[in-house]
């Protein structure tokens, strides 16, 4: 960069940071690095670093105007039009008043799975015709739901495995290929694996937690209008029965270890920004319940391009994640505690039928419910949509499905789709009345900057 171009830039820098008032939270303006719908002097400051010493503009893509991989001097002067408050119109008008409480999106069940191998599955059949149907379903990989059936929600069951290996022999392997000492190479490496069951039920699209979440923060940052992602995660440590005869893999526990690694996994794939957290929504309330009934939930405007995690656990492992963590703080996943309690914020209530008036009561309260619209294939194989249209009707925020297509197998046209959603609608329970589903997001509109 010519030195009249540094300084012109450095001269628009003072400029912006005397007078920059704040652009509406409604889409991502140039130099707008932490994508809140504000262009903060050291925001503008990163801009001019990048622009002066080049190297790769993840510290700030949205300076990145035209995703050449450099920052020139006209994005500078973009980025500074934009903090003087002449960002184009809105994609979202109503992104400073819709809260990401008052949405309904749809949500994969068990996001990662692909049906076991013929021979694999037979054998499980063999065993128990009622389990194997209960495993009769694959996902297509995690971008494609994103994309093409717009999936906002996914599920993510995890094995610690901090020295590596312990799962990369599976017994279904050796079923396969005849060879005892097969090995999966994806899964030598520490780190918390991505599977259903150890040995028997272990296909998924990504079989890291990592790699799963370098694949939807790709997504993400490709599509950065999108409406909040939400990552529901279990943390797995069932054993086997032992009198089946086979020598199972013994999961390691899940404590409080693996819970803080689980966290620092999440935090080395996305960087604080791009995360919503239980300390971003308590915010100086005493509690994350109370911030939650005060409707402190983000604005879509701040939420947008952004990710939220829930703990899928209860018992003695939800327990552990709380204690030391009064309200969550620190933490990066919210669990699903009662609604009564300090940490109370998100509620996991998978039966839409029985649980309908509490799913109710927690929406309406603030709160925000993840729901189930099937269960173990029986819906989708008997074409029964009661509990399908209980769990939208009820107004919890994610719905989830194994269908979100039918699948042909079972000669039913079942499947789960947000009604009017554009993929996500406006909640049938709080959403102002002047709410659209296009407010909430806009396909057109996903990869804007």
């Amino acid at each position: 960069m010519h030195r009249f171009a540094r300084s012109t830039a450095l001269a628009a820098l003072l400029i912006a940071g005397a007078t920059a008032p704040r652009p509406a939270a409604a889409q991502i303006c140039p130099g707008d690095c932490s994508r809140d719908g504000q262009i903060a002097i050291n925001e503008l400051m990163t801009a001019v670093v990048l622009a002066l010493n080049g190297g790769p503009t993840t510290a700030c893509d949205s300076a990145d105007v035209d995703g050449d991989g450099l920052v020139l001097v006209h994005e500078l002067l973009a980025a500074v039009g934009a903090a003087l408050g002449s960002c184009p119109a809105p994609f979202y008008p109503r992104d400073d008043v819709l809260r990401l409480n008052q949405i309904q999106v749809l949500g994969s069940h068990n996001s990662y799975h692909i049906q076991a191998e013929p021979p694999v599955f037979q054998a499980i059949r063999d065993f128990s015709e009622a389990l194997a149907q209960t495993l009769e379903y694959t996902h297509i990989p995690l971008a494609e739901q994103f994309e093409t059936q717009g999936v906002r929600q996914i599920e993510l069951d995890v094995f610690a495995d901090p020295d590596g290996g312990l799962y990369a022999q599976p017994l279904g392997l050796e079923i396969i290929t005849n060879d005892p000492n097969a090995r999966i190479p994806e899964l030598e490496a520490p780190g918390f694996k991505v599977l259903h069951v150890q040995d028997i039920d272990y296909n998924t699209t990504c079989r890291t937690f990592v790699d799963c979440l370098q694949v939807v923060k790709a997504w993400s940052d490709a599509h950065p209008l999108h409406v909040p992602m939400t990552i529901l995660v279990e943390a797995k440590d069932d054993v086997l029965p032992p009198n089946l005869g086979f020598d199972f893999v013994v999961p390691i526990q899940i404590g409080d270890p693996e819970l803080d690694a689980i966290d620092a996994e999440i935090r080395s794939v996305f960087p604080a920004a791009q995360l919503i957290t239980p300390d971003d929504v308590r915010g100086a309330r005493a509690t994350l319940s109370e911030a939650v009934r005060a409707g402190e939930w983000p604005t879509l405007g701040a939420a947008r391009g952004r990710v939220l995690f829930c703990l899928d656990n209860g018992g003695d492992v939800l327990d552990a994640y709380v204690t030391g963590h009064p309200s969550l703080r620190g933490r990066v996943m919210f669990t699903s505690s009662p609604t009564d309690s300090p940490e109370g914020a998100f509620r996991k209530l998978n039966d839409p039928i029985a649980d309908f008036d509490e799913i109710q009561a927690a929406v309406t309260a603030g709160f925000i419910v993840r729901t189930r619209a099937d269960g173990d294939t029986l819906n989708a194989r008997a074409n029964d949509t009661t509990q399908r249209d209980a769990a939208i009707a009820s107004g919890a925020q994610f719905v989830s499905t194994d269908y979100p297509v039918p699948n042909p197998a079972f000669g039913t046209d079942y499947q789960v789709q947000i009604p009017g959603g554009a993929p996500a609608r406006c909640n049938p329970l709080n959403a102002p009345a002047e709410c659209a589903a296009l407010d909430i997001e806009n396909p057109a509109h996903l990869s804007e900057r």
